[in-house]
C-alpha cells in the first residue's frame, strides 16, 4: 500500500530517512545555498557529523534541541544532526523576540541551542542574553539553567558560546558506528519534534509530533503534491514552520529533489532564484504567488520551469489560481489545510481538481483521517480531526490536551468549516473571530475572500465592531495596491454590490500594512484593541 492510500511511508525514522536519501541520491545536488553547492552524499555526511558532535557535547535521546535561524543549509545540518542523535527538535520562530524565544526554551527545558550571528540587523545572541540575563546567581541565560550550550551558526562568537566549526570539531572523538547505533534506537513512536503554536490566542503549547507521523503525512504529501527526483525546490516558507521543514526539507529528502532555501521573503529575490536555479517548485501562502504574478519586472525573468505550487489559506482567490495557470503556465496548484496540532496537514486537493474547488475549498482529508464539521451539513461548524496525523501531546501540558482531543481522539482545531457533498473542506473562520450581525454569523474570512476580489485591494482583514443597534458589524482594515484612491466609500458600496447585507462592512481603514505575529498572521486581537482606544 502507498503512503497514499495511507499506507508506510517505508522509514522508521527520520535519520534513517537522512541516510537512505544519502544512499539512493548520491551525487544528485541536494542543497544549493549561494555558491554552495552540496550532493545527498555530502549533506548525509554533514548530518551525521553534526549528530556526532551533538552525542559529544551530551545530548541524550529525548533531550530538547532547538534551533533559532532562518532557512540555511546550517538550518538543515544542526536540526538533522540534533534529531539523528536522537534528540527532539524545537524550530523557533525568526521573527521572535527575545522574551518570546526565551519562553519557548524555558518550557521546553531545551539543553542545547544552534542560532544564527546576525540576521536582519538584529544580533539574537544579544536579544537572547537581554531577556534571560536575570536569574539565580546572575550572569548570561542565567534564567535558563537547562540551557547547557549556546551554538553561534557563525565564524565567531562571544566567548561563553560555541561557534559552529568548533561545535563541529567536538564530535571527531564520536565514530560513524556510534551515531549509527544511536540513530538505529529511535523508534517510530518517539517524539520528533515540538511544534509551538503561534499563540494568538495565549501563550503557545507545544504539539509533540512522533516520527512516523511526519514521514507519513509527507509521504502523502509528495504523492498528492507529485514531487518528484531532480525537482528544484525554493523553500521560501519559514524552516521553523511546517510548511517548510516538512513539507520542505522531509518531502526534499523523501523524493531526491534540490533544496534552494531562501531565508527571506523578498519577491525580488524570488524571481531572480526561480530564474537562476530553474526551480519548478514553488509552496507558499497565496501573497507570495500574488507578490510575483504583480511584480513590475516578472516578465524580465525566465519562470517557465515552474510547474508545481502548493498554498493554502482561509482566503485563495480564484483569480490568483486562473493567473498562476494561464500567465505563468504552472500545470499544477493545489491547496491544503493543516495545524500544528495535526502534523501540520489535514485536507488537500488532488491534482485534476477543477480551478473552483482549488480556490474555494482546501480539499479532502488526507488517506488514514477523518474530518467531521459540528453543523448540519452545508453550514459552518467546528472542525474535528481525527486520525494518524493527531498530535501525541502537548508537551507537559495535560489540561490543555484533554481540552484539544476528545477522549475518543478528536481534535479539536478551534476552526470554522463547511464540507461540500464530495468531503472538500472550505475554512470559513476561527471560531473565536466570528461575529453576530443582527442574528446573522458573519464569518471574516468569507467577508475577506471577497472584498480580496475587489482590484485595489491587497490585503484586508475584517472583524466585529460593537454596533447600538445590530449587536454588531464588520470592520475592515485595507490595504490599497500601489497608485490606487479608492476611498472608504467606494469600497462599502462596491461590497453591497458583491454580498449580503449582513457581511458588509459598516465601516473601512485603510492602512498601510496589516499587524502580523511571528508567523504572518493578521493579529486581529491587535485590531481590536485598537477599536477598544
Amino acid at each position: 500500500m502507498s503512503a497514499a492510500d495511507g499506507g508506510d511511508a517505508g522509514w522508521g525514522s527520520i535519520p534513517e530517512l537522512v541516510r537512505s536519501a544519502a544512499e539512493r541520491y548520491g551525487e544528485r545536488e541536494a542543497v544549493v545555498e549561494g555558491r554552495t553547492r552540496i550532493s545527498y552524499a555530502d549533506l548525509g555526511e554533514r548530518v551525521e557529523r553534526a549528530a556526532a558532535a551533538c552525542m559529544a557535547r551530551g545530548v541524550e535521546p529525548g533531550d530538547r534541541v532547538a534551533v533559532w535561524a532562518p532557512n540555511t543549509l546550517d538550518w538543515i545540518v544542526s536540526a538533522l544532526g540534533a534529531v539523528t542523535a536522537g534528540a527532539v527538535l524545537v524550530p523557533l520562530n525568526t521573527r521572535f523576540k527575545g522574551q518570546e524565544a526565551a519562553y519557548i526554551l524555558h518550557r521546553s527545558r531545551a539543553r542545547l541551542l544552534f542560532v544564527t550571528g546576525t540576521f536582519l540587523g538584529t544580533s539574537y545572541v544579544a536579544s537572547l542574553r537581554r531577556a534571560t540575563a536575570e536569574g539565580p546567581g546572575g550572569g548570561p541565560l542565567a534564567s535558563l539553567p537547562h540551557l547547557e550550550e549556546v551554538v553561534v551558526l557563525a565564524d565567531d562568537a562571544p566567548e561563553d558560546f560555541s561557534t559552529w566549526k568548533d561545535f563541529l570539531a567536538q564530535g571527531e572523538a564520536v565514530s560513524s558506528a556510534e551515531v549509527r547505533a544511536r540513530a538505529a534506537a529511535i523508534a517510530p513512536s518517539d517524539p520528533a519534534d515540538i511544534i509551538y503554536t503561534s499563540g494568538t490566542t495565549g501563550r503557545p503549547k507545544g504539539a509533540v509530533i512522533t516520527h512516523a507521523q511526519t514521514l507519513r503525512c509527507y509521504a502523502i504529501w509528495c504523492d498528492l503534491a507529485g514531487l518528484r527526483e531532480g525537482d528544484r525546490y525554493l523553500i521560501v516558507n519559514p524552516f521553523f514552520h511546517t510548511f517548510g521543514y516538512k513539507a520542505g526539507v522531509i518531502a526534499c529528502l523523501m523524493r531526491g529533489a534540490t533544496m534552494v532555501p531562501q531565508p527571506v521573503f523578498n519577491v525580488g529575490t524570488v524571481l531572480a532564484n526561480v530564474a537562476a536555479e530553474r526551480i519548478s517548485v514553488l509552496p507558499g501562502p497565496p501573497t507570495l504567488h500574488q507578490s510575483i504574478l504583480d511584480h513590475p519586472s516578472r516578465d524580465s525573468h525566465d519562470l517557465s520551469a515552474l510547474r508545481l505550487v502548493v498554498t493554502g489559506a482561509a482566503v485563495v482567490p480564484l483569480r490568483l489560481v486562473e493567473r498562476l495557470r494561464s500567465e505563468l503556465h504552472i500545470a499544477t496548484v493545489l491547496t491544503a489545510y493543516g495545524l500544528s496540532e495535526a502534523s501540520g496537514i489535514v485536507t488537500m486537493c488532488r491534482r485534476g481538481d477543477p480551478p473552483e474547488t482549488i480556490a474555494s475549498t482546501s480539499g479532502r482529508a488526507i488517506p488514514g483521517t477523518e474530518v467531521r464539521v459540528l453543523a448540519e451539513p452545508g453550514t459552518p461548524g467546528e472542525v474535528l480531526v481525527r486520525g494518524f496525523n493527531v498530535m501525541r501531546e502537548y508537551f507537559e501540558d495535560p489540561a490543555g490536551t484533554a481540552a484539544a482531543v476528545t477522549p475518543d481522539g478528536w481534535l479539536r482545531t478551534g476552526d470554522v468549516g463547511v464540507l461540500d457533498e464530495a468531503g472538500n473542506l472550505r475554512i470559513t473562520d476561527r471560531i473565536k473571530d466570528m461575529f453576530i450581525v443582527g442574528g446573522f454569523n458573519a464569518y471574516p474570512a468569507e467577508i475577506e475572500q471577497l472584498l480580496g476580489l475587489h482590484p485595489d485591494i491587497a490585503d484586508v482583514a475584517v472583524i466585529g465592531v460593537p454596533d447600538a443597534r445590530l449587536g454588531e458589524v464588520g470592520k475592515a482594515y485595507a490595504v490599497r495596491r500601489r497608485g490606487s484612491t479608492l476611498t472608504s466609500d467606494d469600497l462599502i458600496a462596491w461590497s453591497r454590490r458583491e454580498m449580503a447585507n449582513y457581511k458588509v462592512p459598516r465601516e473601512v481603514e485603510f492602512v498601510t500594512e496589516l499587524p502580523r505575529n511571528a508567523s504572518g498572521k493578521v493579529l486581529k486581537t491587535e485590531l481590536r484593541a485598537r477599536v477598544r482606544r
